[in-house]
């Protein structure tokens, strides 16, 4: 089963060379090209009906590469972890200015992440070398939740680093996003469970009205904890 789901989980995002280049300072700057997920390009085989057969968690722990379930399985750590390491390097007056957004236990009940446009900014906590930024707050780009015939798709649209993939519903005030990273103008698809260096695991929570978060704990890249704030684009 977990053969077949994966090779289903394909991103539609573009992906080819492993290019580390951080996400630009401006949202002026140039949009990539991005095919995005529709109901003919989306990940194919993964069986729409298959959350109502089996557990929530066990349909996306059927997916997941071990990598990422120990992600999610040790999300807490990774957030006492990336917070302390921003507050010990002087960032602490930037995390007290959204207690909110930088809260571990935030998560409100009823998270149902809808399909729709999205304004979306990533937030780097902690650095995993002696010399990277502890706390780095990108501009605004843009986001998009798809419904297909699948399930939900989230993906990050514009700027250099730019997650993709598909949202599972979990047995806690959270949803699961499995997906992967696509880096500056990349155009070819990089399927999940391919390249461990651009899976991405994470947890979607609500944290307020009409406000969401993607938590990526322990990221390949540069910091200890990524965490993209989400608010529809109205």
């Amino acid at each position: 089963m977990r053969s077949v789901m994966v090779s289903a989980l394909l991103v539609a995002t573009s992906l080819t060379a492993c290019h580390k280049g951080p996400e630009p300072a401006s949202a002026s700057d140039p949009t990539p090209v991005v095919h995005l997920p529709t109901s003919d390009n989306a990940p194919e085989n993964m069986p729409a009906s298959t959350a109502k057969k089996v557990p929530d968690a066990e349909v996306w722990r059927a997916i997941a590469t071990d990598q990422d379930k120990q992600r999610i399985r040790n999300w807490y750590s990774a957030w006492q972890n990336a917070l302390s390491d921003a507050r010990a390097k002087g960032y602490g007056a930037q995390l007290d200015a959204d207690p909110i957004l930088f809260k571990p236990t935030a998560a409100l009940n009823d998270v149902r992440l809808v399909a729709g446009n999205y304004r979306c900014r990533t937030t780097k906590l902690g650095s995993k070398g002696r010399t990277g930024l502890s706390y780095v707050q990108y501009a605004w780009f843009r986001c998009q939740v798809v419904d297909d015939s699948n399930g939900k798709l989230l993906m990050k649209i514009t700027g250099s680093q730019r997650p993709s993939g598909r949202v599972f519903a979990d047995e806690h005030n959270r949803e699961v996003f499995l997906g992967t990273l696509a880096l500056g103008d990349e155009q070819t698809a990089v399927p999940y469970g391919s390249d461990r260096m651009r899976d991405i695991g994470g947890v979607i929570e609500r944290i307020g009205d009409q406000r969401w978060r993607l938590v990526i704990p322990q990221p390949a890249y540069e910091s200890l904890l990524d965490v993209v704030e989400l608010i529809p684009d109205r």
